[in-house]
């Protein structure tokens, strides 16, 4: 980490608060045209897909969210909506943290490229593993209790993939790398909005 605290400075040195405040956005950012607040579930995905509906034109469209977390597959699932929008209709849409942003929400914010993603000042940011919990109970012939148990095996390691997936979209521009997240994320790794600036997380605070 020695390396990256190096580079993280002189980032922070030569970029200053808000790099790369385009005219026009900070007008953009502080009326947003969707807004996300609470946990990350199906009631919020379907809020999100409303506000989409309502959008005309291909922006820019800012979303804000403030979020302490949910279900990671249906961060995803918003982050596609996205990612489809952008393909179809060349749409762009631009990401704004208020107040917290954990869990499911990071993984809904690393669906935006870097240069797409801003967090308000105040903003924190929560990364960690996917969490499992499942009570398995073994009866009957062993072929069949084998099978129940490689089929647990078989979905902690798609899930392990699907979570390095998501990890290595935050990071993808970022001097940090996959393996100090997998080393930080069991201990819940918290970070200021100007340290997610500093490692090239997002591409500015407001």
């Amino acid at each position: 980490m020695d390396d990256i605290e190096a580079q993280h400075e002189h980032v922070a040195g030569d970029a200053g608060v808000a790099p790369g405040l385009e005219d026009g956005l900070l007008g953009r950012l502080s009326r947003p045209d969707i807004r996300l607040a609470g946990q990350v579930n199906d009631a919020m995905h379907e809020k999100f897909q409303g506000q989409l509906a309502a959008l005309s034109g291909a922006g820019p469209f800012v979303i804000a969210m403030t979020t302490l977390g949910g279900d990671p597959e249906v961060a995803r699932a918003m982050a596609a909506d996205l990612r489809l929008l952008r393909a179809a209709e060349d749409a762009r849409f631009i990401f704004l943290g208020k107040s917290a942003v954990y869990s499911a929400g990071v993984t809904f914010m690393a669906g935006f490229p870097r240069a797409e993603r801003w967090l308000e000042r105040d903003t924190r940011l929560m990364i960690h593993e996917r969490k499992l919990e499942k009570n398995v109970h073994f009866s009957g012939p062993l072929e069949g209790c084998l099978s129940m148990a490689l089929a647990l095996v078989h979905e902690i390691e798609n899930g392990i993939r699907i979570e390095r997936e998501g990890f290595e979209a935050l990071i993808s521009e970022s001097p940090v790398t996959l393996e100090d997240v997998i080393r930080k994320a069991p201990q819940n790794w918290y970070l200021d909005a100007a340290e997610a600036l500093e490692l090239r997380l997002v591409a500015g605070i407001v």
